[in-house]
């Protein structure tokens, strides 16, 4: 299970205890927002794309940004195309909804938005 992949990732910090579960849904970032009561741009998202070669990457931003594609297709050389929802829990180890930068497959890279 991701969530447990997670916190045993964590423990080498000594931060497995630092992950907080909600009694409703944080999928998503409007509804991570409203579980911490707190504004989408305070809440980190994590996007997953295929590049060329068939390597998955992660790029976590700002909830409340978008991708900027002309910048993405100027850094990785190709059109930004997202993981297809099949995809996703085989090349993260995370299922759609709980995709995070940690315990992820090590071919996996991970980018984040400045």
């Amino acid at each position: 299970m991701s969530i447990e992949s997670v916190r045993n990732y964590l423990k080498q910090y000594d931060a497995s205890e630092r992950i907080l579960e909600f009694s409703v849904s944080s999928a998503t970032v409007d509804l991570a927002a409203q579980a911490l009561h707190t504004q989408p741009g305070r809440i980190a998202k994590t996007l997953s794309f295929l590049l060329k070669d068939g390597s998955c990457i992660l790029i976590v931003m700002a909830g409340d940004k978008r991708l900027d594609n002309s910048k993405y297709k100027a850094y990785f050389h190709t059109k930004a195309k997202m993981l297809a929802a099949d995809e996703v829990l085989e090349k993260t180890g995370h299922p759609i909804g709980g995709v995070c930068p940690f315990a992820v497959p090590e071919t996996v890279k991970i980018f984040l938005d400045r």
